[in-house]
């Protein structure tokens, strides 16, 4: 193996401890030796993959969002609206409001507000992410939607992650409304 292998490996070793301590416990209570000591590394070896906390954090984020995004696009890439909502039905329903998840993401956007710099790296996550919902939106099936694609999916995530922060805390909290407005703006109502 290469050195350049054995980083990534050791990286990804990092991430996937993290994710499941930050899941667990949250984003406060895991300190970055504890992260080094569950993955079986010195804390050395994680300052040599990451800065910070902060910058490890973003590492689990963003990997829990690709894959949120790669499911969501690939819904989205099915050929006819009516197809597309069931599956963001079903899809909703088994994601929106996966306590650990929610958590944290909730955990780190209010320790970010307190740094303009890490405040203003989530926002061009953010944004990159509209982008590419709105991307899908707008290519989806020709259908013109009752919103420009840019508003659809602004509305879209921000009534997921609403909907995901109420059924983080009660389950049974369905994904209708959710649902519902998709059908709307999507013009299938």
């Amino acid at each position: 193996m290469t050195r350049a292998e054995s980083q990534a490996q050791t990286r990804s070793q990092l991430v996937k401890t993290a994710r499941q301590l930050f899941f667990d416990d949250g984003y406060h209570p895991t300190s970055l030796e504890k992260v080094a000591d569950a993955a079986g590394f010195s804390k050395g070896a994680v300052y040599s993959n990451f800065r910070n906390k902060d910058e490890l954090c973003i590492a689990v984020l963003d990997e829990v969002r690709a894959e949120r995004l790669a499911e969501i696009l690939d819904i989205m890439a099915t050929p006819d609206t009516s197809s597309r909502v069931e599956g963001l039905q079903v899809w909703a329903e088994r994601v929106i409001g996966d306590p650990a998840w929610t958590s944290l993401e909730v955990e780190f956007a209010a320790h970010a507000r307190h740094s303009e710099p890490l405040r203003q790296d989530l926002a061009s996550r953010l944004t990159a992410i509209l982008q590419m919902l709105t991307g899908a939106a707008e290519s989806a099936d020709g259908t013109k939607p009752r919103l420009p694609g840019g508003e659809t999916a602004t509305v879209m995530l921000a009534l997921g992650v609403g909907l995901g922060l109420l059924r983080s805390i009660d389950p049974s909290i369905p994904v209708d409304g959710l649902v519902d407005v998709l059908r709307l703006v999507s013009g299938q109502t």
